[in-house]
């Protein structure tokens, strides 16, 4: 099965897990939390209110060199979705990723994770944990915050926790 044969098969639609392929083709699965879902609305609306000629989408399927993997949320510019459109999975990355951290996650699979999304074509990734503390990262490693997007929260706050 390719990535659109994945998406628009029914058997994967009300799935409560985010689906991703490996290097093999094979898909791969996991949970997600309700804090996750929050996070990741958070995130969208807040990137959607600024003033920069971009726009956030969430789910973001992203070609790599080990399978697609599937970005919580991403940022493109303007002249990113020009290029790319409504491309399924996309095959260059959003200029920035943004990965929300799960409890399933380990340390080894969001390294891999961070290298495969910068070497796809992130110019930034940034890892959002499970407390909303925000970390930003460009290959050369960790920043004090975005580069692209300058004076973003280093920290996401739900407001009724």
């Amino acid at each position: 099965m390719n990535w659109q044969e994945i998406c628009d098969n029914p058997v994967f639609h009300d799935l409560p897990f985010k689906v991703e392929t490996n290097q093999w083709g094979k898909i791969e699965m996991s949970p997600a939390t309700n804090a996750h879902g929050f996070y990741q609305v958070s995130l969208i609306h807040r990137l959607a209110k600024l003033p920069v000629a971009g726009y956030p989408i969430s789910e973001c399927g992203i070609q790599t060199k080990k399978g697609v993997k599937v970005a919580d949320v991403a940022w493109g510019s303007h002249e990113f979705f020009q290029r790319n459109k409504l491309e399924n999975p996309y095959l260059e990355s959003p200029e920035i990723v943004i990965e929300i951290i799960s409890p399933s996650n380990s340390r080894k699979e969001m390294k891999e994770k961070k290298e495969l999304y910068f070497s796809a074509g992130a110019r930034e990734v940034w890892l959002c944990g499970e407390d909303g503390n925000m970390a930003f990262l460009s290959e050369e490693g960790m920043l004090a915050g975005s580069r692209i997007i300058q004076g973003f929260s280093d920290k996401i706050k739900i407001d009724f926790l």
